[in-house]
Order: C-alpha cells, then structure tokens, then sequence
C-alpha cells in the first residue's frame, strides 16, 4: 500500500498540476497552439524528406513523441489500470495516429501543405454537422464549406474532369489522411473524457502503440539519418512540433470543447496550413486561395455552439 502510494502520489501532482493549467487557459486558446504547430512541424518534415525519406520522418516524429511522453505518461501503469474496453480504445488510437502520420507525409511529398490541409478538413464536416442545431451554424458550415472548396480548386476539377491536380497517388494519401483524422477526432475525443490530465496519459499509451506500429514501416529509412546527429536531431524536432505539442493541446481543449464546437474550430487548419505553407515552404497562395482562407476564418466567426450541445463529457 505505501509503495502503491508512493508511485501513485507524483503521478497525481503532475496530472493535477497540468489540470489547473488547462483550466487556468480558455480552450480556444489550446486550439489556437494546436493549429499552429499541427502544420509548423509538418513543414519542417517536407525540408527534411529528400534526406531523410518520408517514412523515415515519420518514424522519427512519432518515435520521438513515444519516447518523450513515456517518462511522464508512464504508459505500462496507463495500460495495466485500464479496462478491456480502454486498452482496445488506446490500441485503436495508437494504430489511427501511425496510419495518419505516415499518409499525412505520403500526400505532403506530393501536394501542397494547403491542399492537403483543405482534404483532412472536408471529412470533419460530418461530425459538425452531427449536432448543429441553429441557422446560424448552418450558415457558418456552409460558408466554411465554401472556403475549403476554394482551397481544394473544386471547379478546377470538376472543369477537367479531375485532371486539375496531376497527382493522383498523392490525393489517395490525401484522401486517407483526412478519413483517419476524422477517426483521430472521435477516439481523442474518447480518451479526453477523463479530464485534461487521463487524457494526455493515455494519448501518451496510444503513442507508444503507435510507435510499435511504425517501427516496421520507417525504422530503415530512419536508419540512414543516424549517422548525421543534426538529422537525429532535426527528427526529434519534428516530432515535438507534429505530435508532442499539437496532441497536448488537442486533449486540453478537447476536455473542455462539445465535439461539434471542436470540428467546426478545425476549418481554421487550412487557413493555418497555407500561412505556414508561404513562410516555410514558400508555397504561395493565389487569389482563389486567399478567398478560400477568408470564407473560412468568416464561418468560424459566425459559428456559435448550438444550444443543448453536449457537454464534453456527453460525447460518445
């Protein structure tokens, strides 16, 4: 008893520490960091694929997140203290978050940080519209829908026939990120319900599952880059700026956010992703894509939760 006492009292410090601070901050606020760095270390990760890989960059950024979470996440104690149904849900997520990585770094080696960005947005709308409830909201969605539009080049691919983008390979990619974000929205939602502090712990136990997945699939691509510690280190950057800070940020907003409110929220990522794509990569935008990225900060704007939405911890 005293030893379980002793293990189970800086735990407890800890998570009761980052409860106060997640609650010392408006929810919005975890978002706003969240957007940014969800694209910023993506960025970096496109300047390191010609010497790196692109699976090997993946491996680096969720290895390094496992490997930085493990210390204070303690994801064997996670594992051990959960239920059967909890362990499925953290295998889930940890198989979710290594599927997504690595088709996130497939599209983004072949389209446009913005365009990608456009694509993992689209399927979000269907959990927003899951509890909207007012005019107002759906007049906010339609116009966030428009913007994205703009952003995709909708009547670019319809006029072509779906030969605007000549990339089909990397839409595929595309196309499988934004569903598995989609799938990375509802299970997070899921862990976050314990409050701000049991959700970054079992986010942490579904990184290093996710790292147990990816070992296979970028560890000899990953292999290359140990000889230049630079490129170790750029790694480990990425994955504090792709999976550390935005996943930490995520689950404090989420515990705090009705699912809905958070999907709708997410229409800021495109706009986001082409402001990083011009500083980082300098992808610039033209005109279409600057009213892509107007409509969308208008319908985030206008968007007010809907009455009777649920409460965080009502989201199934």
């Amino acid at each position: 008893m005293e030893r379980q006492q002793r293990d189970s009292g800086p735990v407890s410090a800890r998570t009761g520490h980052l409860s106060r601070l997640s609650d010392a901050v408006p929810p919005h606020a975890w978002f706003g960091v969240s957007a940014i760095f969800h694209y910023l270390g993506p960025a970096f990760a496109v300047l390191l694929f010609p010497v790196v890989g692109v699976l090997g960059v993946a491996w680096f950024r969720i290895a390094s997140a496992a490997l930085i979470f493990a210390p204070t996440t303690k994801p064997w104690r996670v594992f051990i203290a959960s239920s059967p149904d909890e362990r499925r849900l953290l295998v889930a997520l940890g198989a979710c978050l290594a599927a997504m990585n690595c088709a996130f770094y497939l599209a983004l080696d072949r389209l446009p940080i913005a365009l990608v960005a456009a694509i993992e947005f689209v399927g979000t709308i269907g959990i927003a519209l899951w509890g909207l409830r007012t005019a107002r909201n759906y007049l906010a969605l339609a116009i966030a829908m428009g913007g994205v539009a703009l952003l995709i080049d909708v009547p670019g691919l319809i006029s072509t026939g779906g030969k605007a983008t000549d990339d089909l390979v990397g839409l595929f990619w595309a196309g499988l990120n934004g569903g598995l974000f989609v799938l990375y929205v509802v299970l997070g939602h899921r862990i976050s319900q314990k409050g701000a502090s049991g959700g970054v712990e079992r986010l942490g136990a579904a990184m290093t599952v996710a790292f147990l997945f990816v070992m296979p699939i970028g560890f000899m691509q990953a292999l290359d880059a140990f000889d230049t510690p630079m490129l170790v280190l750029a790694g480990i950057a990425v994955g504090i700026c792709s999976s550390v800070i935005p996943y930490v940020c995520d689950q404090l907003a989420m515990a705090r956010l009705p699912r809905t409110a958070f999907a709708l929220l997410l229409a800021l990522l495109p706009a986001t992703a082409t402001i990083i794509g011009v500083l980082v990569l300098r992808q610039i935008p033209g005109v279409a894509d600057m009213a892509g990225i107007v409509l969308v900060m208008a319908g985030v704007a206008i968007h007010r939760p809907a009455p009777g939405s649920p409460a965080p911890d009502e989201v199934g």
